[in-house]
């Protein structure tokens, strides 16, 4: 079973995510924000992450770039979603090594074609 960590500052955003990645046949394992992420991922490197761009402590971008400095940092799949829609920000999430950029609000239709897309679950 292909393992999921959800990170957001949302609590209701991380247990809609979760439950459509159940539904997908994916363990789930949720974070509050950056940092709480990056600890989650030195216990155990998830295959995917759904990421927040904006949380305390540690936000998306801090939070990707330090995941792509750890040892399997660069394994999971990272999916940006987010709020921001703007050319800069999406050119930033990718260039600091998001694999691929959802908008909130998201659904699980939306989730699944992205993951498709990446070959996480079989196509549409």
């Amino acid at each position: 079973m292909k393992h999921c960590l959800v990170v957001d500052d949302s609590r209701v955003i991380r247990k809609v995510a979760c439950r459509i990645l159940e539904e997908l046949s994916f363990a789930t394992e949720e974070a509050e924000d950056g940092e709480a992420a990056l600890q989650a991922c030195r216990r155990r490197m998830p295959d995917v992450i759904l990421l927040d761009w904006h949380m305390p402590n540690m936000n998306g971008i801090a939070f990707l770039r330090a995941l792509r400095g750890e040892r399997q940092g660069r394994n999971p799949v990272v999916v940006f979603c987010t709020t921001e829609n703007d050319v800069a920000h999406i050119t930033e999430a990718l260039s600091a090594g998001a694999d691929e950029y959802i908008m909130k609000p998201f659904d699980r239709s939306i989730l699944e074609a992205k993951l498709s897309e990446v070959g996480l679950v079989k196509g549409l």
